[in-house]
């Protein structure tokens, strides 16, 4: 029969791994919906989100802002404002984040429709809206694709955010 101090460290060992189990699952719905607290925002269309015990790199479906951090690249015009955007949009909020058909990028980000907490704004589309960002439509993450497309066009057409100044 197997002594105590055999048996005990062998149940801590599993109890850990079911705890971290169930962890994964909660923070990884099959859904693709998951909440975070936002650490940093990156540039205009990046941020970094606890979600449970990691920090997660999360990249924006469907819009691009102009660069500002990207290496061997130079800051790009209203790079700059659409940081700043980001910033009063998301820093240290509660944001939720929505995948689409494919979960992460080459450069393993996820991929992620994001939505404030709070007030559920989608994030995304006011950077588009407000003429931050512009569309960027990579198939096959093409669920609001046709209303970032209609948010630019009034954006260009108004001369709003980046379409006024660069």
């Amino acid at each position: 029969m197997p002594s105590l101090r055999t048996v005990l460290p062998i149940a801590i060992v599993v109890a850990l791994l079911a705890a971290a189990a169930a962890q994964l699952r909660r923070d990884d719905d099959s859904d693709g919906v998951v909440s975070g607290a936002v650490v940093r925002v990156i540039d205009g269309d990046t941020i970094t989100v606890r979600v449970g015990g990691r920090v997660e790199r999360v990249r924006y479906i469907g819009v691009d802002t102009p660069e500002s951090v990207k290496p061997d690249t130079p800051v790009q015009c209203f790079a700059e404002a659409a940081h700043a955007f980001n910033a009063r949009l998301v820093a240290k909020r509660r944001v939720r984040l929505v995948t689409d058909a494919e979960r992460r990028d080459r450069y393993g980000r996820l991929l992620a429709y994001v939505y404030r907490d709070d007030d559920g704004l989608l994030v995304n589309a006011e950077l588009v809206r407000r003429g931050y960002a512009q569309t960027l439509t990579i198939p096959p993450n093409v669920r609001f694709a046709s209303r970032f497309r209609t948010l630019a066009r009034r954006a260009r057409a108004a001369g709003t955010g980046l379409w006024g100044a660069c």
